[in-house]
């Protein structure tokens, strides 16, 4: 059996059979495409409403979106590499810095849009669509992000964790839009909005810190 980690500390390589590599990689592979659909789904109703609203915090949650849809594609080819049957750490790290990269975009474009809605008193219109795609995805981020998480130590992957680390952050990013979204629904404080956007960007911006900065798992195949 895997083992579950604390989303607050880095995953540690552990040691396994050739079997349970095999095993993980499998359903590492199951939960990338499952990460895949999902995302591409999420993000075209997030952007569509985003756009129809006038909402910020629901394009950058749709942007979020194609970024994971973009970290999933990446972490395609590095799971892909895994036929090679030889050490995946040069493979693993380019990987990671790539995905790391994808949450400085992410927070670049959000910042940059929020602060010009702000300034301007751009008001978004209320959005039922977009509640309810942040809803959904405020319950199954979170569960998809400790499946993907608990399988890096077995495969000495820090591109799995990183993986992880953008599906949580799509997560907490739904229940900021829930707020931000919700909050100018109910009460027209349109400034929510753009101020949950700025939230999105701050989380982004540090998940892809913590991406760049983390150090390479023991990769369990070159041993």
């Amino acid at each position: 059996m895997l083992p579950e980690h604390d989303h607050d500390h880095p995953p540690v390589a552990v040691p396994v059979s050739r079997p349970e590599r095999s095993a993980a990689l499998h359903r590492a592979r199951r939960l990338n495409r499952l990460t895949l659909a999902w995302n591409v789904i999420e993000g075209l109703v997030a952007l569509a409403a985003g756009l129809a609203a006038g909402s910020v915090s629901l394009i950058g949650f749709g942007i979020d979106s194609a970024i994971e849809v973009s970290a999933a594609l990446i972490l395609t080819w590095r799971l892909h590499q895994e036929r090679r049957g030889e050490c995946m750490a040069g493979y693993d790290r380019r990987a990671t810095r790539l995905i790391a990269l994808a949450f400085v975009a992410l927070a670049a474009y959000v910042w940059a849009q929020a602060v010009t809605d702000l300034a301007g008193g751009t008001k978004p219109d209320a959005s039922v669509p977009g509640l309810v795609v942040a809803l959904l995805s405020f319950v199954v981020m979170p569960r998809l992000a400790r499946a993907k998480r608990a399988l890096a130590p077995a495969l000495g992957s820090q591109a799995v964790a990183a993986d992880a680390a953008q599906t949580r952050l799509c997560g907490l990013l739904s229940g900021v839009v829930l707020v931000g979204v919700g909050l100018n629904a109910v009460f027209g404080w349109w400034w929510a909005d753009p101020v949950a956007a700025l939230l999105i960007g701050t989380l982004a911006a540090a998940a892809g810190w913590r991406a760049w900065r983390g150090e390479s798992l023991a990769d369990t195949c070159c041993g």
